[in-house]
């Protein structure tokens, strides 16, 4: 037999989930998405390296 509490549960927190995701009020802003920043190395190759795959 089903468990329909379990069941009822499940989906009712589902459902209080989306309504939260919903609700954000970020998702109303249609700013561009910023550009990645790249990364600076730690430390800078020295005059014989080569940066090449590892």
């Amino acid at each position: 037999m089903i468990d329909y509490f379990t069941l009822a549960l499940t989906h009712g927190l589902m459902a209080v989930a989306l309504w939260r995701l919903l609700a954000r009020p970020d998702l109303d802003e249609d700013g561009a998405a910023e550009k990645p920043r790249r990364r600076s190395r730690a430390t800078p190759l020295s005059a014989g390296e080569e940066g090449g795959d590892a």
